[in-house]
């Protein structure tokens, strides 16, 4: 299993057999990884540049993946089989003491998570295997949210209990009925939306007493498992739960329209019963006014991404003052309501572009162990802060040229929440005292932030960033980068001020 010649370990490095080493058999990653052909192609040139992490359970004589990996063991493996070569075949490798098996699920977790982006079940399928691994090494029943996002961070993998939640309806409810739209790509976006629609799909079945929750639950999993594909879209399900609830409720699709419009945008609905077909003409049209009336007034908010669910927000038309009122189409308001709406819409834009900005960042944070050094600023700043420097416990387990990724990462978030340029005393207020950013911040000392956070050189910088980063992460780095320019751009233009003083001010450490 190790070389002969090379069995001593140099440098904790050993020299092993790779037919004796197995893959892990709860590989978070359950798809093949996009990078395949390429990680392929760069082995077959170079050899493996990095070598594998391995450990040995008590009474077994081969070796098994420690920490990530799965993707080269393949690689090699594949390329030992078609060339047989041995430079495939003997690979250096680091073998550590064999711990839990949590210890190694959750290593894993970080490896695939810092290496390439894990989709979205497959990272929700291994969180719950993780769960089900704790509950039994610490022989409890059950453990709450709240108990696994403790136990998550304290081994190095930030979660957050909402976010355990939305991987818990993913895997328990959709999973069963949704394999094919889940394994191809449908994300966490996609499942929020989902848990909303059923939640007012469910509050609807509830209010007009159509049966008992078992038969709710039934007819939602039935037509889930009917239109589930690879090209999942959410229009069609929820047009057949519109449908499912007209039937039987022996109402007018349109009205039960309107009343999703309004469960999902959070708005009360008092609906008046409405004809069904072949009934409306004897009604004299009052079914359609209704109906127009309050379609006009329905806001069309997706609770979760702020636009209609499946459907493509109106655009809003500016007003033109310099016409007169022939030409407007509507009476000129008069100048103090066309300045308040101004502000208005200034105000909302800003808002939704902190929440973008946000969700950019959470996302780029979350995926390279940062989740917990990051939090929302909802109307501060520009929507964001960094609140906590890379811990140790994920530095401890990355390579170099990861370490660098991750670093490189954690300063591009600093910029684009103004760590460093926004006013001290609002910055301050959202750190914990004790914290080594805090510290740094409140006594200007940049020589203390440094030693905390590694500090590539610019260029290096750059090229981390620019080649390091998988591509849907590249893509959302972009979007952040727009997105600060945007929130700039409009403060500049309007005149706003992003960095408001908080009442009774920070927590300066004189």
């Amino acid at each position: 299993m190790t070389a002969p010649d090379e069995s001593a370990q140099v440098h904790g490095i050993s020299r092993v057999d790779v037919t004796h080493i197995h893959h892990y058999s709860r590989n978070p990653r359950r798809q093949q990884n996009p990078e395949y052909d390429r990680i392929k192609a760069s082995i077959r040139a170079e050899g493996l540049d990095q070598p594998l992490v391995l450990s040995q359970e008590p009474g077994t004589s081969d070796y098994v993946l420690h920490s990530g990996g799965n993707t080269r063991l393949k690689i090699l493996k594949d390329l030992f089989e078609e060339t047989g070569d041995d430079r495939f075949r003997w690979v250096n490798c680091v073998i550590k003491p064999w711990s839990q098996e949590s210890n190694l699920l959750f290593a894993h977790l970080r490896e695939n998570e810092l290496r390439g982006a894990l989709p979205f079940i497959d990272k929700a399928l291994a969180v719950f295997d993780a769960k089900a691994l704790l509950e039994k090494e610490l022989a409890v029943e059950t453990l709450s949210q709240r108990q696994l996002e403790e136990l998550f961070r304290e081994r190095g993998f930030g979660l957050s209990h909402s976010m355990i939640s939305k991987m818990g309806y993913a895997v328990d409810t959709l999973w069963p009925v949704m394999p094919k739209a889940l394994a191809a790509g449908l994300g966490r976006p996609q499942v929020e939306k989902i848990r909303a629609l059923e939640r007012a799909a469910r509050e609807i079945w509830d209010r007009r007493q159509l049966g008992e929750d078992m038969d709710f639950n039934a007819v939602f999993l039935e037509l889930c498992r009917r239109h589930d594909c690879s090209e999942w879209d959410i229009q069609p399900l929820r047009d057949a739960l519109e449908n499912e609830i007209a039937d039987e409720s022996e109402q007018n699709r349109q009205v039960v329209y309107l009343e999703m419009e309004a469960q999902l945008s959070g708005r009360p609905f008092d609906f008046v019963s409405q004809p069904v077909e072949g009934e409306e003409e004897e009604q004299g049209g009052t079914s359609d006014k209704v109906c127009r009336q309050e379609k006009n007034q329905s806001a069309d908010i997706d609770p979760v991404n702020g636009s209609s669910l499946g459907r493509e927000p109106k655009p809003t038309q500016p007003l033109d003052s310099n016409k007169p009122n022939g030409e407007s189409g509507a009476k000129t308001p008069a100048p103090e309501f066309t300045q308040n709406r101004k502000t208005s819409l200034t105000s909302r834009d800003l808002r939704s572009l902190r929440a973008q900005l946000w969700e950019c960042a959470a996302a780029l944070a979350e995926h390279h162990g940062l989740g917990e050094a990051v939090i929302q600023l909802k109307d501060q700043g520009l929507g964001l802060l960094l609140v906590e420097v890379p811990p140790q416990e994920l530095i401890d387990t990355l390579d170099p040229d990861m370490l660098g990724l991750v670093s490189a990462l954690w300063w591009q978030l600093a910029a684009s929440a103004e760590l460093t340029v926004a006013p001290i005393d609002i910055v301050l207020h959202y750190l914990n005292k004790s914290s080594a950013l805090h510290e740094a911040l409140a006594s200007h000392d940049a020589g203390l932030l440094f030693s905390s956070v590694w500090t590539p050189d610019p260029g290096h910088m750059s090229s981390l960033l620019w080649q390091q980063l998988n591509p849907p992460d590249w893509q959302v780095l972009l979007r952040m980068m727009e997105t600060y320019r945007a929130i700039k751009r409009l403060a500049y233009d309007t005149g706003i001020e992003l960095w408001v003083p908080i009442a009774g001010g920070g927590n300066v450490i004189q």
